[in-house]
């Protein structure tokens, strides 16, 4: 009786160890995608490279081309400014070479009549060579765009003018100019000189 079968039959420890054993990957297929990888680091690390290079290139370029650029600029720059202390000191050489020019036909003119007084007989032609020079004077005046200040009768304008004294009027009203003791001039409007004059006052 102790011959016979009792329940199901365990199973063998071998066959329990072979269901147990995973599938692991053969040494050939881990190899494989070592060498994939390595080749793609390897890959990306020289891609990185050569875009590095390319940047480090142009930022040179660009750096070499603004340098120029500034040169450039500088040298204009000079060339400019040495061209205008030219000019600023032809200007102050030559300037008043038209003005002399402008003044010779009136110095002429007082030179004759200086002449004139050693052998007139008359004092007419004197006046009529002062008053050709006084006329001349004027174009030239007018040339320059000088206007006489000459305010006889005219209210009084401090602006303009100077008074150096009052005196009583019975012509005039009070604060009006009575008499000019020097004319003013003007510059294209801007005061050279105040004209110097006699304001009148009330008795």
């Amino acid at each position: 009786m102790n011959d016979e079968i009792t329940g199901n039959a365990e199973p063998s420890n071998n066959e329990a160890e072979d269901e147990l054993v995973e599938e692991k990957p053969t040494p050939v297929e881990t190899e494989g995608v070592s060498d994939v990888e390595e080749e793609i680091s390897t890959s990306e690390a020289v891609t990185i490279e050569e875009s590095g290079q390319d940047l480090n290139f142009e930022l040179t370029e660009e750096i070499r081309l603004l340098k120029e650029d500034v040169l450039r600029a500088r040298a204009d720059v000079e060339n400019v400014r040495k061209r205008a202390e030219k000019d600023v000191a032809s200007a102050h050489k030559y300037g008043l070479e038209r003005l002399l020019q402008e003044l010779l036909p009136v110095k002429d003119s007082i030179d004759m009549g200086l002449e004139a007084t050693a052998t007139a007989e008359s004092i007419q032609p004197l006046r009529e060579g002062m008053e050709l020079t006084v006329k001349m004077f004027s174009d030239f005046f007018e040339k320059l765009n000088v206007r006489v200040v000459d305010p006889v009768n005219e209210k009084f304008d401090p602006q303009f003018q100077q008074a150096m004294m009052t005196e009583v009027s019975s012509s005039l009203e009070e604060g009006h100019v009575l008499r000019v003791m020097q004319k003013g001039y003007l510059l294209n409007d801007r005061l050279v000189r105040p004209a110097l004059v006699v304001v009148s006052k009330a008795e």
